[in-house]
């Protein structure tokens, strides 16, 4: 059995290394642009170049080290009709449920403020928010969004939801689809964007939509850059109307250094850390997976191309 092994960032040793303790039986090849590789069973990979899709051909199913399939989605029809499998859970939950729970808290309690005042020395307590008030509205309900709102429901917020289809979920006020957005925005004060990134959401919160959260909300992103349009946030950040954001994704990755996010002190930013993958545990999902496509047996996490994820 050959594995062809692809990662953007080039750290492929430790992975190749892992394969070997995890999956043995594997032999697992560093893809590297213009070298001649034999064909292979599957593919493990994590942002391919176009160029490396011509060595998808006899692959029998393609395995990504994420939770989102936008960056091999966007090749259509180039690429071979096999499955393309998503990495599970492997950690990256309660990682996002963290973090997402970390600014709610931090906004809720005011401590950007609080911060501010010790850095110009002052003293003085700031009024409360309200809890029954800091409703936490949650874009997405799959996976690693149901284990943020279940991490988010012992604080006591009032906990929204709002996915492509019908949810129901105790303890949390559910919408759906496009006729059920706008009451979900109006209501939230707390937005956090967890969807995964496809035509239908690309753009999704733009200025008209983000105007439909209420004066002085939040946003949390921790899904994808390319859900929010940038310079309508920029723009609702300086009016006012959102009072702060706390973005862990961007369009272009590395943010380039002349972004106008970097001088906004009201927007916090992350270098897309919210779910950092976890090696391990990812190898030994996917070769359990291997394995079972191996023996013929069904594997979860297989993306529906037509939904995007």
């Amino acid at each position: 059995m050959r594995i062809l092994l692809h990662r953007a960032d080039g750290v492929t040793e430790p992975w190749v290394r892992d394969f070997a303790e995890l999956l043995p039986e594997a032999e697992v090849v560093v893809w590297q642009e213009g070298a001649s590789i034999a064909p292979c069973n599957y593919a493990v990979l994590w942002m391919p170049p176009e160029g490396l899709l011509a060595e998808l051909a006899h692959v029998k199913a393609i395995f990504l080290t994420g939770a989102g399939a936008d960056a091999i989605l966007k090749y259509g029809d180039a690429l071979p009709p096999v499955p393309i499998i998503r990495l599970g859970d492997a950690g990256m939950a309660i990682q996002m449920a963290e973090y997402v729970s970390h600014y709610v808290l931090r906004y809720f309690r005011r401590l950007d403020e609080y911060e501010k005042q010790a850095r110009s020395g002052t003293w003085a307590q700031l009024p409360q928010h309200s809890k029954e008030d800091f409703s936490v509205g949650v874009m997405g309900m799959g996976v690693l969004g149901m284990r943020t709102i279940e991490a988010l429901l012992p604080f006591g917020f009032p906990v929204r939801g709002w996915s492509r289809t019908a949810r129901q979920v105790d303890g949390v006020q559910c919408f759906s689809g496009a006729d059920g957005l706008d009451e979900f925005l109006s209501g939230t004060r707390v937005l956090v964007c967890m969807l995964p990134l496809t035509p239908d959401t690309a753009n999704l919160l733009d200025r008209a939509r983000l105007s439909k959260l209420p004066q002085g909300a939040y946003l949390i992103n921790v899904a994808r850059g390319a859900h929010v349009a940038e310079p309508d946030l920029l723009a609702l950040v300086r009016s006012g109307h959102i009072a702060r954001a706390a973005l862990d994704v961007f369009r272009n990755e590395p943010l380039p250094a002349p972004h106008p996010f970097w001088d906004e002190p009201r927007i916090t930013i992350t270098p897309h850390i919210s779910a950092l993958t976890i090696r391990t545990e990812s190898i030994r999902q996917m070769a359990g997976k291997i394995r079972s496509l191996e023996n013929g047996e069904p594997v979860a996490d297989v993306v529906d191309r037509t939904r995007g994820y």
